[in-house]
């Protein structure tokens, strides 16, 4: 008997190589977020084990998921570096996050008990608010806000799609550069989405949410042709 709950115990397996994996893809992804690691910066995997203390099969797994993402990129040879967002990616990006999000907006408009949606995305709100003062937390907080309406739709392939895009425009963002990018996340730019859903303006959302968009990629081109003409 005792024989077999070691056994049963045994099976469970380990889970610090998925907890330091978990730990390492976090770490990354703030310095690349923060700008600590710029785009563009090749990710030697020998000089990345080491300084954070891992192996480097936990290091690929992390490095997989960010590419997964759409953080980091590979060249021909299968180098890994961080992704550097093109001004055509960026309207792509944005393009396809106003479909989804006028979509889910709609459809939020559209249930029975919406003042529970607005309820919870007042929540989201409030959390931005609390974000301020830290790039990265406050990134992390618009991102999970904008996510946050489209599963308030309840159409799971909805929000997958979002999430497919979602950290390429953790990329986007991070071009921008933190002026910029703290300029788009602002609470106030985010306020009338509460209030568009609480009164079911689905119409007035949806225009919102394109001049929303529109203005978020054109400021970060904007930062993005000014960082070249420095550089040039």
């Amino acid at each position: 008997m005792a024989s077999a709950a070691k056994s049963s115990l045994r099976a469970l397996g380990s889970i610090e190589p998925q907890t330091r994996r978990e730990l390492i893809h976090a770490r990354l992804r703030e310095a690349i977020s923060s700008g600590e690691i710029s785009p563009g910066t090749h990710l030697a995997e020998v000089e990345l084990s080491e300084s954070l203390g891992v192996s480097r099969g936990t290091l690929r797994e992390a490095l997989r998921q960010l590419q997964q993402e759409g953080l980091v990129s590979s060249d021909s040879r299968g180098r890994l570096s961080v992704r550097i967002v093109s001004a055509r990616e960026v309207d792509e990006i944005f393009a396809v996050r106003h479909a989804l999000e006028s979509l889910a907006f709609e459809l939020v408009c559209g249930l029975e008990r919406r003042e529970g949606a607005a309820a919870r995305m007042a929540e989201g709100l409030e959390r931005l608010r609390r974000s301020e003062g830290d790039f990265v937390a406050q990134l992390d907080a618009d991102l999970a806000f904008h996510e946050l309406l489209c599963e308030l739709s309840g159409n799971e392939t909805l929000v997958h799609s979002w999430r497919s895009v979602s950290g390429l425009t953790r990329a986007a963002i991070t071009a921008a550069g933190a002026e910029t990018a703290v300029l788009n996340m602002a609470v106030e730019r985010h306020a009338p989405l509460v209030q568009f859903v609480e009164t079911g303006d689905a119409a007035g959302g949806r225009e919102f949410l394109r001049t929303h968009m529109l203005q978020a990629a054109e400021r970060i081109k904007q930062h993005m042709a000014q960082a070249a003409d420095a550089t040039a």
